[in-house]
């Protein structure tokens, strides 16, 4: 890595001359900055000089660590890490002095620091302690930021301080995310990316080989830890994070930046071309598990993450970089942001060029686990990833410790919400008051229970019983994938989640005639053998407007559902017994469209309109809605119904279109080994998702029903009635 001012090339028309600050850190000249060629880029420089001017004007703070997340200390510490990141990027940019001097004068207070520190006192004994911070993670993101803002100044500096800030700093701190803290450094893991990213690019600016290879290799250099091998064994082929597009986001930015610094020190290595260009699918691949810029929420999530957040905005950069991808730019310009290097750069000024095109979110299948072989992702769109419609079949596998025992779960997007939804994690994240920013309880008494998600659950106990080491060693199967526009659909089973239980889901998105919009389907199919009592609750956004059948409503006393595995948390409202499916339904409203679900209800089932908050002294939990099947008695059963978007409320006009469902009827039929799911709509068109389970794809299949003669090919297909497959 080397200290050199951002190249001629890319600088371009950028032009600036120092503000004046504190007196021991200013300069003359004038505060004007013209960068009409690239003015993304000159936003991110502007933002960057009035936070690194803001915190020069308070002088260099650097108090004794106390304080667990969202404290006073945690939170100083977190400012100081990126001061020094955006301070030296600012000199390497500029030239001015005075941006080195306040960056070393910190460095230098964190070197008189460092060598007093033991364990963090906000330390909690389940997660290694830190030393700048209470968990250890969050140390090597300082050093991830700070080492890159050192390089960017050190060649300014004396060699007294140099040579202080190298030793009593930085090798003590890579001493101790390494050696110190072994068992953190050798996992295959994200705090680990974190721990051996800030350590290998350490070795790099000091010029240490045997800090570079500990972090590529491992400890004991033998390549089965350390950053390669997390490239391996964390994503699969296609890029997908083993722990979930959160956490996905949230790694990214340790591969993507120490793999920059790899290439600058060691081109020879190609680290861009390791793994099929692994660190390059997963940024696509990270975007691509979006929507309306936001994540899919699974596993320990925390649903305000977008991609609008720093690990992306230098993924985004790297990655446009080495592709020249015009899809990347468009989603810069909706970040709008980017990084302060010639990466960031050539982003902005291309942006400006105009050579932005829309990014092209896509139906796929993305596999898990390092061979692709635990499971999988499938998304199914229609439209756009802002606006449009996407159906997402979670069947992947347990995601280690940030995992939820949701097998086969779903969620659906439409009209730029979340409609039906997950819970994603319980926590308040570097918010003092909540647990110090930890996971609370409830992330394991409720969020990570299967009854939080849209998943089977037998007789009330969640998947593996809530076992994390058992769930780890099974994943789901993916049976089939279609792509094809107006018949998209996924298949997946899942075998070992409860003794002596099969299920098997086909989530579907299908184009209906006459309908404005596509209808997901969902068929659980469930082989129990010996009687148990099975809950299918669907979590869904939304207020509702209409209800199909007769309910026993709780006013006067609100019980609870359970009492264990989630169950603790939910309060019944209401509960019925829908007589058939022309009765089985609940429509909603979600901002300006209304939803209606429909179902086939099985003998003697129950309905059951609930709401998550129970057993919350706290107000830790967030009150949302839930529906929920339930068959007390049964061995073999599937479940069948539909969702359905349609209409329009207009507040301002004070007008609303087609508010009831357009569907008049579903119906489920079994025929040997088949599955049928029967949609009819009010204007009389009929359709069927017929489900083989053969993987012959050229085989035919036929059924008659009601004297009509159902045909298709294969696994699955979309077949409209009168009228052919779809």
């Amino acid at each position: 890595m080397t200290g050199a001012l951002l190249s001629a090339a890319l600088w371009g028309a950028v032009s600036s001359a120092a503000v004046a600050g504190p007196a021991q850190y200013s300069q003359a000249g004038s505060a004007t900055t013209a960068q009409i060629s690239a003015p993304l880029f000159a936003s991110e420089l502007n933002r960057a000089r009035a936070f690194v001017d803001r915190m020069m004007k308070a002088g260099v703070v650097v108090p004794f660590p106390k304080d667990p997340g969202g404290g006073y200390t945690h939170e100083q510490h977190k400012q100081n890490f990126k001061v020094i990141y955006q301070g030296g990027q600012l000199y390497k940019l500029t030239g001015e002095q005075k941006y080195a001097d306040y960056v070393r004068d910190v460095l230098l207070a964190y070197a008189k620091l460092y060598p007093k520190l033991g364990d963090h006192p906000a330390r909690k004994n389940s997660q290694s302690s830190g030393r700048l911070f209470w968990q250890v993670l969050n140390d090597a993101m300082w050093l991830v930021d700070s080492i890159q803002g050192y390089e960017a100044i050190r060649s300014s500096l004396s060699a007294a301080d140099r040579k202080n800030i190298d030793d009593n700093l930085f090798r003590k701190a890579a001493e101790f995310l390494s050696t110190g803290s072994a068992v953190t450094f050798s996992k295959i893991h994200n705090h680990a990316t974190w721990a051996t990213a800030g350590v290998g690019m350490t070795g790099y600016v000091l010029g240490d080989p045997e800090l570079v290879n500990i972090a590529l290799l491992g400890l004991d250099k033998s390549g089965q830890t350390g950053f390669l091998r997390q490239s391996e064994l964390l994503f699969s082929p296609d890029g997908y994070y083993t722990e979930g597009p959160y956490y996905q986001r949230f790694a990214l930015k340790p591969f993507v930046v120490f793999a920059g610094a790899i290439e600058k020190n060691d081109p020879s290595r190609k680290i861009f071309d390791h793994r099929d260009g692994i660190l390059l699918k997963a940024l696509r691949t990270t975007i691509q598990l979006t929507y309306a810029g936001r994540f899919f929420p699974f596993n320990d999530a925390i649903r305000d993450k977008s991609l609008k957040t720093d690990e992306l905005y230098h993924g985004v950069a790297v990655a446009y970089s080495k592709t020249r991808d015009p899809g990347l730019l468009s989603i810069a310009e909706w970040q709008g942001r980017t990084v302060l290097t010639d990466d960031g750069m050539r982003v902005a000024r291309d942006l400006a060029a105009g050579k932005a095109k829309a990014y092209p979110f896509r139906s796929l299948l993305l596999s898990d686990g390092p061979e692709g072989k635990q499971g999988a992702v499938a998304i199914m769109r229609k439209g756009d990833g802002w606006t449009g419609q996407a159906l997402v079949a979670k069947n992947s596998s347990q995601g280690m410790g940030h995992g939820h025992f949701d097998k086969l779960s779903w969620q659906y997007y439409d009209n730029g919400h979340e409609i039906v939804s997950d819970y994603g994690a319980a926590r308040f994240l570097n918010i003092e008051a909540k647990q110090g920013g930890r996971y609370l309880p409830e992330n394991e008494s409720w969020a990570k229970q299967s009854i939080a998600h849209n998943s089977l659950v037998v007789d009330e106990k969640s998947h593996f019983n809530g076992d994390r080491k058992a769930a780890d060693k099974l994943a789901p199967q993916q049976l089939y994938f279609s792509d094809e526009m107006g018949s998209q659909i996924s298949t997946a089973k899942m075998t070992g989640a409860y003794p002596g239980v099969e299920f098997t889901r086909t989530l579907a998105l299908l184009d209906i005639e006459g309908l404005d919009r596509p209808v997901a389907a969902d068929v659980m199919r469930v082989d129990g053998g010996n009687d148990h009592q099975y809950d299918l609750p669907l979590h869904y956004n939304g207020h509702i407007m209409r209800v199909g059948f007769e309910l026993e409503s709780n006013v006067a006393d609100r019980p609870v559902l359970g009492e264990g595995n989630g169950y603790q948390h939910i309060w019944v409202d209401a509960t019925g017994q829908p007589s058939s499916a022309d009765k089985a339904f609940v429509t909603w409203i979600t901002d300006d469209r209304f939803y209606t679900t429909r179902w086939v209800p099985q003998a003697g089932s129950q309905t059951i309109l609930a709401e998550s908050g129970a057993n919350d002294p706290d107000f830790n939990l967030r009150r949302e809605q839930i529906l929920v099947q339930r068959v007390a008695s049964g061995g073999d059963t599937v479940f069948a119904g539909i969702l359905e978007g349609h209409g329009r409320y207009d507040g301002a006009a004070e007008r609303t279109t087609a508010s009831d469902s357009q569907i008049r009827t579903i119906r489920h039929v079994r025929h040997g080994d088949a599955d049928l799911l029967l949609i009819q709509t009010l204007a009389g068109a009929k359709s069927v998702l017929a489900i083989s389970y053969d993987q012959d794809r050229s085989r035919t299949h036929s059924v008659i029903i009601g004297g009509e003669k159902i045909s298709w090919k294969g696994f699955a297909a979309h077949v409209r009635l009168g009228g052919g497959v779809q």
